[in-house]
């Protein structure tokens, strides 16, 4: 990850890079864009040179806009105009990004901010500028960025290192997320996520870690993750970690489905289906690093995540459709479809948290519907909740962090669908409207805290298929800088 640090003065000036904007009018032939003044002055001379190549370039301003200029034998070296659009945070996010691929072959860049940016801008910036180089580890056989180190020059610097802070802490668990995400399945089982989470833990001596085998969700009752982990030569596991600080006035439960490999079981993915079907777990991935992350800044919430983890394999002990399935609490499921599995596991953990928990919010994390993405795209989470202001906190951070989510109905009328004739649920009824149903089955399991529980189908927005600003092509780590977001407010 790259080196960030706040200066008041540059100590080298391989290549500057200095902010532009559109102008407030194009009319009468008026140059589209205009240089802005900054809180630290560039060397002499600089100033001019900007303002008469932004005009011959053709300039917009538009966020992650970027042209650069060389200049032999002179100080600096390279010149990187970057266009800042309107320059809220979401366009310094977007600039970081372009700034931090554009400038990949630099070793060092100085970018010289506006004496006025506020801290979210920086936060934007930064966020931008370390999100966007991320690679997954196992295939960085090729060239790596040669950017190594990026100042940020300002005219206090100290008025933003607890930002800067926050912004690495969310990059770095955010690049945890992505990493456990892209791992392939030859390598990420139960067993192997939950290690990976203990390692990370141990680093953090506040947090508690307890992780279940089979034999304890056997004889706790986990009945809904040992059906799906059934199938499987590697057993299920259920990951609770917890974060309790003393200053804590809030408990959220954070519960996130954690299929580390999915074959849609006896009711088989086509190929192309199953191929990417190693991102089955990023709702327990971006929790989880969530979590991680509130210790790390130390927040004060108290929060209990919980990560059903199995591998939804075809074998002769594999659940069958029209199986009965007794969960934690004995709520019963007649599975109609072995690849509406995630269900099965979070019905389990949504009932422990109500049981034995007992927190002031619930909210769970699923890639769960390929319904979600044929109602809102490729880049957008479904949000199901029944109470306005946790949504509104939670689309708030969401759109904050720079992460889509939207909205979705719970119509109580299609609960009929999910009346089954010998269970007191079917977990996939045929009816349609596939993500809304999801969203109805586990909210049979939410008991008293119905009205204070959120559920995100991110299946879609989970994973890139190309680089988007500061996402990079594969796993997203979808969901955790939202969460950070919001936990940082909750009290």
């Amino acid at each position: 990850m790259l080196a960030i640090r706040l200066i008041a003065e540059p100590d080298r000036l391989d290549a500057l890079v200095l902010p532009v904007r559109p102008a407030d009018s194009t009319a009468d032939g008026d140059t589209p864009a205009e240089p802005m003044s900054t809180a630290v002055a560039p060397p002499d001379g600089t100033a001019d040179e900007v303002a008469a190549l932004v005009s011959a370039a053709r300039l917009t301003g538009r966020a992650g806009e970027i042209h650069t200029q060389l200049r032999p034998g002179r100080t600096p070296g390279r010149l990187l105009l970057l266009g800042i659009g309107d320059g809220d945070e979401a366009a310094w996010r977007t600039a970081g990004a372009a700034l931090a691929r554009s400038a990949a072959t630099e070793t060092h860049i100085t970018i010289s901010l506006p004496a006025e940016v506020n801290l979210a801008e920086v936060r934007g910036l930064t966020e931008g500028l370390l999100l966007a180089p991320y690679r997954f580890r196992l295939t960085e056989a090729g060239d790596r960025p040669a950017l190594s180190g990026v100042d940020l020059l300002l005219a206090d610097p100290t008025r933003y290192e607890d930002t800067v802070t926050t912004a690495r802490t969310t990059a770095a668990m955010t690049y945890l997320a992505r990493d456990l995400t892209n791992t392939p399945s030859s390598v990420k089982n139960p067993q192997w996520f939950a290690d990976q989470v203990a390692s990370a833990a141990a680093d953090l001596p506040d947090l508690r870690l307890r992780v279940r085998g089979p034999a304890e969700l056997t004889t706790e009752g986990f009945g809904g993750i040992l059906a799906v982990g059934g199938g499987s030569a590697s057993g299920p596991r259920l990951v609770e970690l917890d974060w309790h600080p003393a200053n804590a006035r809030t408990h959220v439960v954070l519960i996130g489905k954690g299929i580390t490999f999915d074959t849609g079981g006896i009711s088989i993915k086509p190929v192309a289906s199953m191929k990417l079907m190693r991102k089955d777990m990023a709702g327990a991935a971006a929790v989880v690093a969530a979590t991680l992350g509130a210790a790390t800044l130390r927040l004060p919430v108290r929060i209990t995540t919980l990560a059903p983890l199995a591998e939804n394999m075809v074998s002769g002990s594999a659940f069958r459709p029209g199986d009965v399935i007794r969960h934690y609490g004995g709520t019963t499921s007649e599975t109609t479809n072995s690849d509406a599995e995630g269900r099965l596991v979070l019905a389990d953990a949504l009932a422990y948290a109500v049981q034995q928990l007992k927190p002031d919010l619930l909210l769970d994390l699923a890639t769960l519907t390929g319904a979600n993405s044929v109602a809102l795209g490729k880049r957008t989470a479904a949000l199901y909740s029944e109470n306005d202001e946790l949504a509104a906190g939670v689309l708030a951070a969401a759109e904050a962090a720079g992460e889509s989510a939207w909205r979705m109905p719970l119509h109580t009328d299609y609960l009929e669908y999910l009346g089954s004739e010998i269970a007191d649920l079917y977990s996939a009824p045929a009816q349609g409207a596939g993500s809304v149903l999801a969203a109805l089955y586990l909210r049979e399991f939410t008991g008293d805290l119905r009205d204070r529980w959120l559920h995100l189908d991110m299946s879609a927005p989970s994973w890139a298929d190309g680089d988007q600003a500061e996402v990079s092509r594969g796993a997203t780590g979808w969901g955790v800088r939202s969460l950070l977001r919001w936990l940082a407010d909750v009290n």
